[in-house]
């Protein structure tokens, strides 16, 4: 009888064979380990979501992983909304789907969403075996295979016999109490961050080598995964070393049974290919061959950091004439202890207060750990180093201060302070909490610690018991933060007065300031980034001198960023349209009068000089094209792209000349003026001053955002006078030509791409100073509401004119679909040559359209999202489909709204 094997499927079926070594599960579409993922979850800019996705596939991944866990957004509805619209792209949905989340109404959300057959990740014995066995029935219902986390209800397997333990518990609860195939049950005995500076850690790799090598042998047919990224947390920063340390715990890892992982699967480094000296530092440190394996690892990174390369550091000794203070912080930095007892004592000979040495230069050089360990500049092991320093230099200070204590009748030496520490109700992480805790523990403090999957009245007893002075919360997983909230919650109820530290990789000082700190107003609740800023947060916290004025800035910043927040949240709602047509800009019409343009209908304009456009060229976007970022002409002087930015603008000066000598371009341009009036949301446009005979109609849109008070929902048929009052449109469609795409060609043919970039990027700009100059000409002369306007070009840039030139497609108006009625009532092709492809893109691509509005009120701005009863009464305005409307509204619909939308923006 043939083995079973673990069958997935996406659009494709995946069958892990023995001719699949590894299986890679791209680790970036995960809000909780992607920094720029999570940013665009959160400003719901899916598309570019999706290219995440896509690069994953497209670098190897066979399965993708997919998180929505965080505590800002609502991870249900972002599982959902991101999961339907991988389904219809085939290019991502070809491969698995991997439903990663820690709460299990989102699990299940997305299990109702994929196609084919996914995988849980994860299910746990945390919560007991009847959740356990729930959990594991309702994923067999579904057709899912499970990611196992060694887990159960004492917390997380961190030794090589727990995790034994667990999985072979795990193991028979599944396949003789639920019936689950075994060849459906993935494994994670929880990859650990090695190489932290503490002991304990040190075994983290050999014991998921081994647990791995147990479970191949031990348990029929299941298989092994990891999250790998963990492995070198401590290194954060130096990529180099990260991807060395990666694929040095692979390669064992897979020797030993491991056969599915989360990774990265653009960046991963080949084993055989890895500097020999750094890839035996790696695995001293993954498989704890020696006792100095970390401190060897920390000393070869340094020729890896940054652009990677260079020789190890000599032995500098000119620090040793600087400065006390100097001194203090560079020995806290590098972990130097040679000086310290004598430059501690040199300090405290200088100080009032043996104490004022460590709450000046000592806390002092903290802080600049704490700022390096955040910049990514220095790993966890330096910072460990550092405290040590630290405790090194107190332990100098404390005989004189307990003598200072006696002399004034104090009992002798006490902690600077107790801390009790715990992870959470429902949450088992504790490597980040563990070293916060030597952190604070090298400086004097007491640490409490309860370990982890601690309920509140726990805390609460332990922290009254104590008498403790701060009391810190850890949490990895989302439902930790609720926990957090909870906890704040109770601590007010309880009448606690003591400060609440908050950290862990999923908190944040947003999440910190708008759900924990307003529920615990007795004291305050503060977001901590990382071990080496709690001893400065907790010595603020516990000074006399420091205390209030930082608690105040702490209340300060928060609530800034808690309205922030609010303002942010608040543009997030929208309203039904009827409640943003009542809100709608308020114009005085009564004594209105606008000049009537000196023509109505459409005039072709030929005088282009290209000297002349040449001068109303904006500089900026030209550069931006480039990817030079920078304002023109500062970049030009810029530290970074200061020599290639000029360099380039002399080569656009070269051709630019040619342009203009040889007229290379024959540019062309519409324009045309039309009675208007507004109707409704939409612009009535009529083909007589009487205003008797409607010529078309252009149609807006309205912004459905939630506004505080006196901010309107704008359309721009806002600006534009109602019936009875007379006032009028313009539009314009103008073009350098189509020659751009011929000389272009030419130079492509030569081999010169530069030069056919650079031709196109300048027709661009060509393009642009037409409209520029255009739109001069209608407000000083065809239409003339401005005749004595005298701006320059460089002046124009700033947009300082009255009226407006909005265009389909942008902001204003985001329906590429009112292009067609513009170029209709332009006959833009017979005039200009520019035509519409069927997306509403205009060729000649150096071509420019838009309307003109000329009310002194009008102002740009941006409709965003529009909810469907939008868009259902927008397409009968338009008498269009209301999927045809979605199509072409899909960027800016709300998808919550539309159970089609998805796939419309899909197509």
């Amino acid at each position: 009888m043939s083995k079973p094997l673990l069958r997935l499927s996406g659009l494709e079926p995946f069958v892990l064979t023995a001719d699949i070594p590894f299986v890679n599960v791209g680790e970036r579409t995960n809000v909780t380990g992607s920094a720029k993922f999570r940013k665009l979850i959160t400003n719901r800019d899916y598309a570019t979501a999706l290219d995440v996705a896509r690069d994953q596939v497209e670098n190897g991944a066979q399965i993708i992983d997919v998180n929505m866990d965080e505590g800002l957004i609502d991870s249900k509805q972002a599982m959902i909304d991101f999961l339907n619209l991988i389904a219809a792209e085939p290019d991502i949905a070809r491969v698995p789907i991997m439903i990663d989340s820690s709460k299990w109404e989102v699990i299940e959300a997305g299990l109702k969403c994929v196609q084919g057959k996914p995988v849980v990740n994860s299910i746990s014995l945390k919560e007991g075996e009847e959740a356990f066995i729930h959990h594991a029935s309702l994923c067999l219902a579904y057709g899912a295979a499970v990611v196992v986390m060694a887990f159960d209800e004492a917390g997380q397997a961190d030794t090589l016999q727990r995790k034994i333990e667990i999985c072979e518990r795990a193991y028979r609860v599944l396949t003789e109490k639920v019936g689950f195939p075994p060849e459906d049950i993935i494994f994670d005995p929880n990859v650990f961050a090695v190489a932290t500076g503490i002991e304990e850690h040190n075994n983290y790799g050999v014991d998921f080598i081994e647990a791995t090598h147990w479970i191949r042998q031990n348990l029929p047919h299941a298989h092994v995964s990891g999250g790998v990224s963990n492995l070198s947390f401590s290194f954060r920063g130096n990529e180099p070393v990260r991807e060395a340390m990666h694929a040095v715990f692979l390669y064992h890892a897979i020797q030993a049974g491991m056969d599915m992982g989360i990774v990265n699967a653009g960046q991963l480094a080949v084993y055989d290919q890895i500097d020999a000296d750094l890839r035996d530092a790696c695995e001293d440190v993954v498989l704890n061959r020696t006792p100095d394996a970390t401190e060897n690892l920390l000393e070869i990174a340094e020729r890896y950091r940054g652009a990677g390369g260079g020789k190890t550091r000599e032995k500098d000794m000119s620090w040793r004439e600087w400065p006390i203070d100097k001194r203090l912080e560079h020995a806290l930095v590098n972990g130097i202890t040679e000086f310290i007892d004598a430059d501690t004592e040199e300090a405290r000979q200088r100080a009032e207060r043996p104490l004022h040495v460590i709450e000046g230069p000592l806390m002092a050089g903290m802080n600049v750990v704490g700022d390096l360990f955040g910049a990514g500049k220095m790993f966890l092991p330096q910072v460990v180093k550092s405290a040590r320093v630290m405790k090194q230099a107190v332990a100098v200070l404390l005989p004189y201060m307990e003598e200072e204590k006696r002399h004034n009748g104090g009992d002798g030496r006490k902690a600077a302070g107790k801390v009790l520490m715990a992870t959470v109700k429902g949450d088992v992480h504790d490597i980040g909490k563990n070293i916060v805790g030597v952190v604070l523990a090298c400086n004097n403090y007491e640490i409490i610690d309860l370990g982890v999957m601690v309920p509140p009245q726990k805390i609460l007893e332990e922290a009254r018991k104590h008498n403790v002075d701060i009391i810190g919360l850890s949490g990895l997983i989302t439902p930790s933060l609720d926990e957090m909230v909870h906890l704040a919650t109770e601590l007010e109820k309880e009448g606690f007065d003591v400060p609440l530290l908050i950290g862990g990789a999923t908190t944040s000082k947003v999440h910190t300031a708008v759900k924990i700190a307003p529920q615990y107003q007795r004291n305050q609740a503060i977001y901590v980034t990382d071990a080496s800023r709690a001893v400065g947060v907790v010595s603020a916290l516990l000074s006399d001198t420091q205390r209030d004025e930082y608690v105040e800035g702490i209340r300060s910043d928060y609530t800034e960023v808690a309205e922030r927040h609010e303002r942010a949240e608040l543009a997030k709602q929208r309203l039904p349209l009827a409640a943003a047509r009542a809100n709608a800009m308020q114009i005085d019409w009564t004594d209105y009068t606008v000049q009537a343009p000196k023509f109505t209908g459409q005039k072709v304009i030929k005088d282009w000089d290209l000297a002349e456009i040449a001068r109303y060229i904006d500089w900026t976007p030209f550069f931006q094209t480039w990817e030079l970022k920078g304002v023109y002409p500062r970049i030009l002087e810029h530290e970074k792209y200061g020599e290639a930015a000029r360099n380039l603008f002399a080569d656009a000066q070269t051709m630019l000349q040619q342009i203009i000598g040889e007229a290379w371009f024959k540019p062309r341009a519409v324009v045309g003026f039309w009675p208007a009036n507004r109707t409704g949301d939409d612009i009535q446009l009529f083909a007589d001053d009487a205003r008797t005979q409607p010529l078309d109609v252009l149609h807006t849109l309205r912004q459905q955002t939630s506004k505080r008070k006196d901010s309107p929902n704008l359309a721009l048929a806002d600006f534009v006078a109602p019936e009875g009052t007379p006032d009028y449109v313009g539009g314009f469609v103008v073009t350098a030509g189509p020659e751009e795409d011929t000389i272009a060609k030419k130079f492509e043919d030569a081999g010169d791409d530069y030069s056919a970039i650079m031709v196109k990027a300048l027709a661009d700009r060509f393009a642009e100073a037409m409209a520029e100059m255009l739109h001069q000409r209608v407000r000083r002369d065809y239409w003339g509401y401005a005749k004595d306007e005298a701006f320059t070009p460089d002046e124009l840039i700033k947009e300082p004119y009255r009226g407006i030139r909005p265009a389909p497609g942008y902001p204003a108006q985001p329906d590429h679909t009112e292009k067609v009625t513009l170029f209709k009532l332009l006959d833009a092709e017979a005039n200009t040559g520019v035509a519409l492809t069927e997306s509403m893109a205009m060729w000649p691509g150096a071509s420019v359209s838009g309307l003109y509005i000329g009310h002194p009120d009008a102002y740009y701005f941006g409709v965003a999202k529009v909810e469907r009863d939008q868009v259902e009464d927008y397409a009968a305005r338009k008498g269009m489909e209301v999927a045809e409307a979605e199509r072409w509204l899909a960027p800016i619909l709300n998808y919550r709204s539309s159970p089609v939308a998805s796939q419309v923006a899909a197509e």
